[in-house]
């Protein structure tokens, strides 16, 4: 049996009697066929999602933020639960920061302990723009 929609439908042929792949019977198979071109679709503005994406796509810088979730961390704490060099995790939370997902603060009691936390306002619009994407 063959699904049809409406009257007009495209065909594939199998070659030797063999079975469709995923169906129980051989011979052809109908689906409907795709509508007309839509030419006239407007562009959508993905730049800032893809670079968002491309951002996250690293593995240490998604792990960075991953840390964060459970709050604030110093370069050291990151880099040992990481098993990366600090400077390279350094170097990938000048990135977060630039996106503004990540903010460095001070140690309130020692000046000279830096700590990194998540911005949540800009992670979830982060989520929301590659949610937006995918739906």
């Amino acid at each position: 049996m063959s699904p049809t929609t409406g009257s007009t439908t495209w065909t594939f042929a199998q070659t030797a009697g063999e079975a469709a792949p995923g169906c129980g019977e051989a011979g052809t198979i109908a689906a409907p066929l795709p509508p007309e071109p839509r030419l006239d679709m407007p562009a959508t503005e993905v730049g800032d999602v893809v670079a968002m994406a491309a951002l996250l796509a690293d593995r240490t810088r998604s792990g960075i933020l991953r840390l964060l979730a459970c709050g604030p961390c110093c370069v050291c704490e990151m880099a040992a639960a990481l098993g990366e060099r600090q400077n390279n995790v350094s170097m990938h939370l000048a990135r977060l920061r630039e996106a503004g997902l990540v903010r460095a603060v001070r140690h309130s009691g020692d000046a000279r302990w830096m700590f990194y936390e998540r911005d949540e306002e800009r992670c979830a619009a982060a989520v929301a723009a590659l949610a937006e994407v995918l739906r």
